[in-house]
This record gives structure tokens, sequence and C-alpha cells, in this order.
């Protein structure tokens, strides 16, 4: 989850198990507090928050990766100052099956590039008219040249 505050200073970040703590103060020195309480169980020890010049952002480990939350919050309210950010969406049904369809292709995509095939025939291409020479290879391959 990001904080958006430009030229933030006094950050203060506590994320436990069921709640994260966020306070700081922005650029016209308002300080600004948020607490919220998780849909679940969060690993505290695995996750950590990151500082920028416009934004915090804290990295939150679920304590079982695998289940997808209906909603962040512990109240089935939204607060109005929270949304999503669907550029790191990510949609928990079908994940396998798109992994496993993707695995898939790249398999297909090396097996095409490993297979070696004869070069592809060139007797269909006239040769230009301006003192080109022909010769063939050991294989039978024409090759032109000047």
């Amino acid at each position: 989850m990001e904080f958006c505050v430009e030229d933030s200073t006094d950050v203060h970040v506590l994320i436990e198990d069921h709640r994260i703590v966020f306070s700081c103060k922005n650029a016209d020195g308002v300080e600004l507090y948020n607490e919220i309480e998780f849909y679940a169980k969060v690993n505290s020890k695995d996750s950590q928050d990151k500082r920028s010049a416009r934004s915090i952002t804290c990295f939150v480990r679920k304590w079982k990766e695998k289940v997808a939350w209906p909603r962040l919050t512990k109240e089935d309210i939204k607060p109005v100052w929270l949304s999503v950010d669907f550029d790191n969406w990510r949609d928990w049904e079908g994940d396998e099956e798109v992994e496993l369809a993707q695995v898939e292709h790249y398999a297909e995509l090396l097996k095409k590039v490993s297979t070696k095939r004869p070069p592809p025939g060139m007797d269909d291409l006239d040769a230009p008219e301006y003192g080109c020479i022909r010769w063939q290879d050991r294989r039978g391959v024409d090759w032109w040249g000047s």
C-alpha cells in the first residue's frame, strides 16, 4: 500500500500482525495519521516500508499468501481516502492455469528455436543482371556474389 505524501518528514510506520499505524508531517508541516485494521493476519516480520520524495510505500505480506481477501480493511466500509492501485492488481482466480499456459508457450518457443532445419531454398530468387557470380556450396545450396 502507498501513502502519497510529498516531502514527508517524521515518518513512522508500525506494521503489526493485525494493523498498520502510519504517521508523518507533509511539506506544510501538517501532521497526518492513519491506522488500518487489516482484514486478516499479516506477517509483520516479513513486511517493510520504503520512503521516497513523493510517497511512503508499505510492502505487507499476508499470513496466508494464497488466500484472497475481499478487502484490505477489517471494517466492511471503505475509507474515502483508500483506493485500489490497479497497476499492482493481482487476480487470484486462475493464476495457476495462466502460469502453466505461459510455461508451455515458452517451452514451445524454445523447441522451435532449437530445432535444426536445412536453410531455405533460394532457387526462386533471380540474380541481379550486373555481373553476379553464382556458386554452390558442399550441400548444393546456391549462393550469389560479385
